[in-house]
């Protein structure tokens, strides 16, 4: 986990956006609703897999990414924070996940290595949801979060988008990030799990 802890930095930047916003009169569910449909299309363009559908690809991540920090923002504006907003944001962004990655594999034709990383990536967002169930608190520790992951899903599209040949074992750039989120996802799951359990 390291982009999470910034979440205060990217706060403070998203005055513009949320005053926007509020200007056009959405709600903080409809921008979910839109950061999912970004996420959509961002699926979309990664699975044609050519260098400028990954280069639309990134944009469209890193746009879902800022778009999931303004609805929180919204809502704190308008004083409208609500357990339905929590939870719509937080299923939406499980779908904008499968989104995403589907995409990726669709793009390289590796339907089993992208469900093992789909599934890396739920169980990570699993654990932090069951953990604060249990009433331990939200947990968004570990070697990779959401904020994380976007990143790095923007970052490979740009890669992919110039060099797109197989770099290890067969395996291209994101062959490599879906390698990273099965392995990864699954060990933060477990790494989020472990420190819960010591918890209770």
């Amino acid at each position: 986990m390291t982009l999470d802890q910034y979440r205060s930095v990217a706060d403070r930047l998203l005055g513009p956006w949320v005053r926007a916003a509020a200007k056009l009169g959405l709600s903080p569910d409809q921008v979910s609703v839109l950061a999912f449909a970004v996420a959509v299309g961002a699926g979309g363009a990664f699975a044609v897999g050519d260098p400028v559908f990954y280069l639309l690809g990134a944009v469209l991540v890193l746009l879902n990414g800022w778009l999931d920090l303004v609805d929180g923002a919204l809502a704190r504006h308008l004083s409208v924070s609500s357990d339905g907003g929590d939870l719509l944001d937080h299923v939406l962004d499980r779908y904008a996940d499968i989104a995403i990655i589907a995409g990726f594999t669709a793009g390289i034709d590796a339907y089993a290595l992208g469900f093992a990383a789909v599934t890396g990536v739920l169980m990570t967002s699993y654990l932090g949801t069951q953990i604060q169930a249990v009433g331990i608190g939200r947990e968004y520790g570990g070697l990779l979060g959401r904020a994380d992951r976007l990143a790095l899903m923007g970052i490979v599209g740009v890669v992919a988008a110039a060099y797109s040949a197989p770099l290890v074992v067969g395996l291209n750039v994101v062959g490599l990030l879906l390698v990273l989120f099965a392995v990864v996802g699954h060990l933060t799951a477990l790494q989020r799990f472990l420190g819960a359990w010591s918890d209770l």
